[in-house]
């Protein structure tokens, strides 16, 4: 058995995935814009994630743009036929690298076909509409007509499963009233809570939870905590972080991602990693306070 495997699964549609992914958007150049500094580099990482295991790949047409898609598809493609690709719609690039809005029908049926082509695929196994009314973060407005557009496109056959990304709860329950959400894909971790109802919610429901940044947000007393644990276990702070989601429930599907072989394997490892129930309740602990 992989360290992989050894993360257990979770159904993601209609398919049973690894809880332990590999998310793709680190494969463009410096933020995320632009082709990487060594391509063949970000080929062999590709590889040896599906090597180890690894069957859920997240990604989108808009890292790059197009760069991290083609470089998928050069390094994977004809794909495994347990490989479950996820993407993301509703953002462009401009020139400079910003993020500009894209959430028009129009928009979003030109990301889905840009996506089947860069990919190399007939359709896509599962699309996310990322939320755009505020690029930063979480923030209220309706889906309704962006995720009907996707809707639409799914009973076309170009979508098999439909999921949301960067949302509050009430756009996810909006959502489901639209369209079958197989996922939510939002920023969470030790350090950034605010989805702990969500994330309890959904797994009652058996729907996944894809959280991203697993290091992002943590102030000093967190990042110290941290890496005193992971001192204790001879293990690194992004090891026990991804630990943590782990134990944290069992529809959180992770998908940290890296351009490097050495990060990739200390990723993928993990699962190696025993967090005592003592050392879970002190990251909790710690994780409350600094709420």
């Amino acid at each position: 058995m992989t360290s992989v495997q050894k993360s257990w699964t979770f159904t993601l549609g209609d398919r049973t995935v690894y809880r332990l992914g590999y998310g793709a958007m680190q494969l463009a150049g410096p933020g995320v814009f632009g082709p990487p500094k060594d391509r063949s580099a970000a080929v062999a990482v590709l590889r040896e994630a599906v090597a180890q295991g690894v069957n859920h790949i997240d990604t989108s047409d808009f890292y790059g743009p197009h760069v991290t898609n083609q470089i998928i598809r050069e390094a994977l493609h004809p794909y495994p036929d347990d490989l479950t690709i996820v993407t993301k719609v509703s953002a462009r690039r401009g020139a400079d690298g910003s993020w500009i809005p894209a959430m028009s029908p129009a928009e979003l049926t030109q990301a889905v076909h840009d996506n089947l082509r860069n990919l190399g695929l007939d359709v896509l196994d599962v699309v996310n509409l990322r939320s755009m009314f505020d690029v930063h973060g979480p923030a209220e407005g309706s889906l309704e007509a962006p995720l009907s557009a996707l809707a639409d496109l799914q009973r076309k056959g170009l979508i098999r499963h439909i999921g949301l990304s960067n949302v509050t709860p009430t756009q996810v329950a909006e959502g489901r009233k639209i369209c079958e959400i197989v996922c939510v894909q939002n920023y969470y971790n030790l350090a950034h809570r605010d989805d702990d109802k969500l994330i309890d919610d959904l797994a009652r429901a058996g729907t996944a939870y894809v959280p991203f940044f697993p290091l992002g947000g943590f102030n000093p007393l967190l990042s110290s905590v941290l890496s005193d644990v992971a001192a204790r276990l001879g293990a690194t702070p992004m090891q026990v972080a991804l630990g943590w989601l782990l134990r944290r429930a069992p529809n959180i599907l992770l998908i940290p991602g890296t351009s490097s072989m050495a990060h990739l394997k200390e990723n993928l490892t993990a699962t190696e990693i025993a967090l005592s129930d003592d050392v879970i309740k002190q990251l909790d602990g710690v994780a409350t306070k600094a709420a």
